[in-house]
């Protein structure tokens, strides 16, 4: 059994070596303490703001004529995408014919891609409408896409509510993007 450590000085207790890693992720405090989008259409929406920036500062992965898909800021897993109508709509039944046709060939091109990028042994693909079902931004419409790897999950989400992603947002948008079907290069 180890001798106990005596701190003089209780500020020096910071640096003391407790033999854990730290996995510092202070941007999820946005989402942890639920400062919430706007439900109005424009900047306040990060659906409504994200085609109005370049790809890569909107993290856009492609943009269609009705729809665009775009990095999710707060992933399960890298490749997480969104699957988002350009117009401002909360739930799947406001979409013209039109924006449900190119939603549901975009979703299918995502899932398509990834395989092609990442090699996911399966997808977790869905939509929550309404704040009650779980949608983070109720106001405009969303579907996810999440890959899944087998063994993919681990403690750190049960107990530290913390998420460990091994490629960077950007390197993700960046491969998916690169890799999109129809691509110049």
């Amino acid at each position: 059994m180890s001798e106990p450590v005596t701190i003089e000085d209780p500020s020096e207790f910071a640096r003391v070596p407790d033999g854990f890693e730290r996995l510092w992720t202070p941007h999820r405090m946005v989402y942890i303490e639920g400062q919430r989008a706007s439900d109005e259409a424009g900047e306040g929406c990060p659906f409504c703001a994200a085609p109005t920036r370049t790809d890569a500062e909107g993290l856009i992965v492609h943009r269609g004529e009705l729809c665009y898909v775009v990095m999710n800021l707060f992933p399960y897993n890298p490749g997480h995408v969104l699957v988002c109508p350009y117009r401002h709509v909360p739930r799947y039944v406001d979409l013209t014919d039109d924006e449900t046709v190119e939603f549901t060939l975009l979703t299918k091109q995502v899932v398509r891609t990834l395989e092609a990028t990442s090699a996911p042994m399966g997808f977790n693909i869905g939509m929550n409408q309404g704040q009650v079902a779980g949608a983070g931004v109720a106001a405009h419409l969303h579907q996810h896409v999440v890959p899944r790897w087998g063994g993919d999950s681990n403690f750190l989400p049960i107990i530290a509510q913390t998420k460990a992603l091994p490629l960077l947002i950007e390197d993700v948008r960046s491969r998916l993007a690169a890799a999109w079907p129809g691509k110049a290069g």
